[in-house]
C-alpha cells in the first residue's frame, strides 16, 4: 500500500510477534507448572497481539481513505484552476 508509514509495517510485526512469543512461553510455563495465573496472561497477551493487528489494519484502512480524499481534492483544485485561469473546459458556457 502507498500510504504505509516507512517503519509502520515492520515494527507492528516485530511487535505481534513479540506479544504472540510471550503468550506461547508463559502458556507453556503455565500449563508446565500448573499455574492457572500463567495462563491467563498468556490469554491477554494473545488478545493484545489479535488487537495491535486488527488497530492496525484499520489505520491503514484510514490512511487508503485519506489518500483518497486528497486526490480527489486535487482534481478539484485543478478543475477549479483552470476555470479561474479562463482556459475551455467541457463544463464552462460558451461565450
Amino acid at each position: 500500500m502507498a500510504g504505509v508509514p516507512r517503519g509502520g509495517r515492520g515494527l507492528t510485526i516485530l511487535a505481534v510477534g513479540f506479544l504472540a512469543l510471550d503468550a506461547v512461553l508463559l502458556a507453556l510455563a503455565g500449563l508446565k507448572t500448573n499455574r492457572w495465573s500463567l495462563l491467563v496472561t498468556a490469554a491477554v497477551f494473545l488478545l493484545m497481539a489479535w488487537g495491535v493487528t486488527v488497530l492496525w489494519r484499520r489505520q491503514l484502512s484510514r490512511l487508503d481513505e485519506l489518500g483518497r480524499a486528497r486526490a480527489a481534492l486535487k482534481d478539484e483544485v485543478r478543475h477549479l484552476r483552470s476555470l479561474v485561469q479562463g482556459q475551455d473546459h467541457p463544463d464552462s458556457p460558451t461565450t
